[in-house]
């Protein structure tokens, strides 16, 4: 297991010590309505919420929780090194990632979709960029743009950046006109700015997302059975609606948790 270091907040002189086992999770810290980190050290986000939720299941106090960064290429290697106990980060669950670690889940079902600005009628899903004068944005080195370029649009213009950020920004500039990833990701960055932009169309793709642990973690089976708790006690859905609901984000089916995701 790794060894987490104890959050600082919440330790104070004269506070009662963290119960249960110290756990490092990963997350990721640029996801709004997902897992972000805020200026002032703080976490939150859908995914921390189950997070914290899955770990409160196991015996261990939030505040014995350490955050770290997980970056999409990384998030096998800190299973596999021990850098990390679970990887909670819209983590989904592929046949290819199933040979290097274990999952649970999934605890959200995500499909590929569009971000557009508020005041844009004409695009309302994949088949409506097939136009050369329409800017789609990814991110580089990443495939949703160019699957939305090989099914859907042909003559779409791909506009390739660093990081969806980038890609958002620049879509409130003006200089690209449409975003495309994972439709709960996109939701977030609308929930930043509802009056400014929206998620459209149906998702085209299917995403589950899982919590990854490294390979024969023995505590799979108690993190299946913390998703299912959260599921049937109202936690999912509240997680969803507070992180999500001011994006107009279409909040997609409880899911259901399986022995073997």
């Amino acid at each position: 297991m790794a060894i987490g270091l104890l959050m600082a907040a919440g330790c104070g002189d004269g506070d009662e010590p963290p119960s249960g086992p110290r756990l490092t999770i990963a997350i990721r810290f640029d996801q709004p309505g997902l897992g972000v980190r805020s200026a002032d050290g703080g976490y939150t986000g859908f995914d921390v919420d189950v997070a914290q939720y899955v770990a409160a299941k196991l015996g261990t106090d939030k505040r014995a929780i350490t955050f770290v960064e997980a970056r999409p290429a990384d998030r096998e290697t800190m299973l596999e090194q021990h850098k990390a106990d679970m990887v909670v980060a819209t983590y989904s669950i592929t046949d290819a990632r199933r040979q290097r670690v274990d999952f649970a889940g999934p605890y959200f079902v995500a499909g590929q979709s569009l971000l557009v600005r508020k005041t844009n009628s004409d695009i309302d899903g994949p088949e409506a960029l097939n136009d050369s004068d329409w800017r789609l944005c990814s991110v580089s080195g990443s495939t949703p743009a160019e699957k939305v370029q090989a099914t859907y649009a042909k003559s779409v213009t791909l506009d390739q950046r660093g990081s969806y950020r980038e890609c958002v920004d620049a879509l409130l500039k003006g200089e690209t006109d449409a975003v495309t990833t994972d439709d709960v990701i996109l939701a977030g960055y609308a929930a930043e700015q509802p009056d400014k932009l929206k998620v459209v169309g149906k998702p085209f793709s299917t995403e589950r997302y899982g919590i990854g642990l490294s390979k024969g973690d023995s505590r799979r089976t108690k993190v299946t059975d913390a998703l299912r708790a959260m599921v049937a006690d109202g936690s999912w859905d509240r997680f969803v609606r507070d992180s999500l609901g001011r994006s107009g984000y279409q909040i997609p089916m409880k899911p259901e948790i399986v022995d073997s995701p």
